[in-house]
């Protein structure tokens, strides 16, 4: 049998365990393992005495490979980002930014959820994680919603589509995820997540609006505040706007010349600089606890999917399946256009049944590849390129399509993410009630990413500036 067909067979038993309800880190771990010891038994030509010495390099192979990747000084982004965010909420920056955005945003129809939704959106500029995002608007945007008669099920969908946008917005986990898989650069990377996250978010105010005037008493509006109220509701959210100006410019020299760092030291001093603003406003002990412990938790599921994942990328390494994807998928007669299209349609279905971390590391190390060759190649220049863009800016623009793909995954059923942490941290709510609410905004998101798809401008414009 064929390296390849071994690689095939593998990959449908993971996808198989998955569906079973395996958790990602466990079944491509074990798949990973699974299919070495195959591949290596397959060289010795199924020897029966030779199995265990198979087993013993497959073994020894998997091993060296979590240390190895893990030990990368980029993925150390991860924690810090995810620090930032618990630490801004207890330093009460997440109240301070929905009190703002009511005051000036709420007269608008629908403007509450408008409201939460640029509320979100500025808490994830110093979140690097959705889950917490979620989570922490559940408890401050939607009791004040139903206190002036939103439906609960649309507030639910308020908060948990808002929450997706911290997988775009600086600092993205996620955004950190692919570039160390796919070998980009990280601070770019991040850089273009900005204007598409903002974009999302205006999207998903548009569309709030859009019903609100079609649906009466759909999304009441909240009058009443003066212009001293809401000036005055500023000076309190500024320190969002320092902690993301100390991480960009701390990896983006203004002045010309070389980065004053890197992103990872970024990230270090925007946690200490939230750190030192949650002192300021009063943290205690068992807050700051809090946050260390649920940034623990957070980062170590992330770490065990990383490591498990990673096993599984070593097996398609030995059974040379990226490369038989990447030469399938450039003979097609189709457009590139629309084969990329397709990718895209595929993880919408493949993220109904898996989450986008494990989704995104899972399919990366064999759809990038491929996406990289319908483009002219690696180091292809513009003009020579299928999609009218050099190589480096291909693999940031499908970045910011697959992690936006990613986003869509956090809400889409069975096994939406964020539905399920909002519906876990409301009692009065079901998770089938948090997905109904959530429906509305897969039009928007579908919208969103056509427009990026369209104009990769929207994307690639701000990381073309350094």
């Amino acid at each position: 049998m064929e390296s390849i067909d071994i690689g095939l067979i593998v990959t449908a038993g993971m996808l198989a365990l998955v569906l079973l309800g395996m958790r990602v880190a466990f079944a491509a771990g074990l798949a990973g393992l699974i299919g070495l010891t195959w591949i290596f038994w397959a060289k010795f030509g199924y020897d029966p005495d030779k199995f265990t010495k198979a087993l013993t390099i497959s073994v020894k192979t998997a091993g060296q490979v979590p240390h190895s990747k893990i030990a990368s000084q980029a993925l150390s982004l991860i924690p810090t980002f995810i620090l930032i965010g618990y630490l801004a909420y207890y330093a009460g920056l997440t109240k301070a930014l929905f009190e703002a955005a009511k005051r000036w945003l709420a007269w608008v129809p629908g403007g509450l959820a408008v409201s939460t939704i640029f509320a979100t959106a500025g808490f994830a500029a110093v979140s690097g994680a959705s889950v917490a995002t979620s989570a922490v608007f559940a408890r401050i945007a939607i009791p004040e919603m139903l206190a002036i008669g939103y439906d609960k099920r649309f507030a639910a969908g308020v908060v948990a589509a808002g929450g997706t946008l911290a997988s775009l917005i600086p600092p993205s986990a996620i955004l950190v995820i692919y570039a160390i898989i796919v070998e980009q650069d990280v601070g770019k990377l991040l850089l273009a997540g900005f204007i598409p996250g903002a974009f999302s978010a205006v999207i998903y105010g548009l569309l709030i609006i859009g019903l609100a005037l079609t649906f009466k008493g759909f999304g009441p509006r909240v009058t009443g505040f003066t212009w001293r109220q809401r000036f005055a509701s500023l000076p309190p959210a500024l320190p969002i706007l320092v902690v993301v100006a100390t991480i960009i410019l701390f990896v983006y020299n203004p002045f010309g010349g070389d980065a004053w760092g890197t992103p990872t030291e970024g990230g270090a001093i925007g946690a200490f600089v939230v750190f030192l603003m949650a002192l300021y406003r009063g943290m205690r002990w068992s807050e700051l606890k809090s946050a260390l412990l649920e940034t623990a938790k957070l980062s170590a599921m992330i770490f065990t999917i990383i490591w498990g994942v990673l096993i599984y990328v070593r097996f398609l390494g030995f059974a040379d399946l990226p490369g038989a994807f990447s030469d399938w998928i450039t003979s097609l007669t189709l457009s590139p256009m629309l084969i990329l299209v397709c990718i895209l349609l595929a993880y919408a279905v493949l993220g109904m049944f898996m989450d986008a971390i494990g989704m995104l590391l899972l399919t990366l190390p064999v759809v990038y590849p491929a996406v990289m060759a319908l483009n002219g190649g690696e180091f292809v220049a513009a003009t020579d390129s299928a999609f009218g863009m050099s190589g480096p800016m291909c693999a940031i623009w499908f970045g910011i399509l697959v992690v936006k793909m990613a986003e869509f995954c956090l809400i889409t059923p069975p096994i939406g993410l964020n539905c399920f942490v909002v519906a876990g941290v409301r009692d009065d709510l079901t998770v089938q009630d948090v997905f109904k609410g959530v429906t509305p905004f897969f039009i928007a998101d579908a919208v969103t990413i056509a427009l990026l798809v369209a104009f990769p401008w929207i994307v690639l414009w701000l990381p073309s500036q350094v």
